[in-house]
């Protein structure tokens, strides 16, 4: 099984879409159980500028007020999740959308306020359940899951796309875990796209400050997968594995 986080400017851009969505095709037509996550960033904030919202964000995460979940759950739970789901089936795929608070596929709780500042409904993923989308692919459904999570207790959370993504590898117990993305890869100290690297080696580029901006929640998505199981995770072009070979 293999779980594919599509994001970046990849969502915004047709031609480039439609030629992962391909890829992703390819690789359920030859037989390979996928699972598809999706976050949608820009989206939202076309929607926030379009209704006059303020977009406000913090140490890297959006600040989720009211009337910025609802745009949050409106456009990756309808927008963007549909927009996949139409062009999987244009493709010949039976593809169906769901967000990670249903039926407790992506269970999250308040991510703590940074800095003093509070977040509002943001969540950090503290489980995942594999029950929906696992009775998806038993029907041959492919599923393709928006980063909107819930609380044990119902409240809707918006949640890292990249985050959700290892999250949901971690539950259904994948082979790999792929981030689809508009950068070629993970850099080095040099500027340099690392091919392939173990989890020390990961863990060292973290401490060390290397990784940064956008790249940092994914490295951290890909070493909380592998530790969970996950045998290979893939950004880009960079392949993390558990142990150089």
């Amino acid at each position: 099984m293999k779980v594919i986080k599509l994001g970046g400017s990849l969502l915004d851009d047709a031609a480039r879409r439609a030629d992962a969505l391909t890829e992703i095709v390819a690789l359920w037509q030859a037989g390979e159980d996928v699972v598809l996550v999706h976050g949608g960033g820009k989206h939202i904030d076309a929607m926030l500028a379009k209704l006059g919202i303020a977009k406000r964000t913090h140490a890297g995460l959006r600040i989720t007020d009211d009337a910025t979940l609802d745009v949050v759950v409106s456009v990756l739970g309808g927008l963007v999740n549909k927009l996949i789901v139409s062009e999987l089936t244009a493709m010949g795929v039976k593809a169906a959308g769901i967000s990670g608070s249903d039926a407790g596929t992506l269970v999250a709780e308040q991510h703590p306020p940074i800095d003093g500042v509070d977040l509002g409904h943001v969540g950090r993923v503290v489980s995942s359940s594999p029950t929906l989308v696992k009775s998806m692919l038993t029907y041959g459904i492919l599923p393709v899951v928006s980063s909107i999570a819930m609380s044990s207790d119902g409240q809707l959370f918006n949640v890292n796309a990249d985050s959700a993504a290892s999250a949901l590898a971690a539950a259904l117990k994948a082979k790999s875990l792929q981030f689809i993305t508009d950068v070629p890869g993970l850099l080095d100290s040099e500027g340099k796209v690392v091919g392939e690297l173990d989890a020390s080696d990961a863990h060292a580029l973290v401490a060390d400050g290397v990784v940064k901006g956008g790249m940092l929640p994914k490295l951290t998505a890909a070493l909380g997968a592998m530790s969970a199981g996950v045998g290979k995770v893939k950004i880009g072009i960079t392949e993390c594995t558990h142990a150089s070979s």
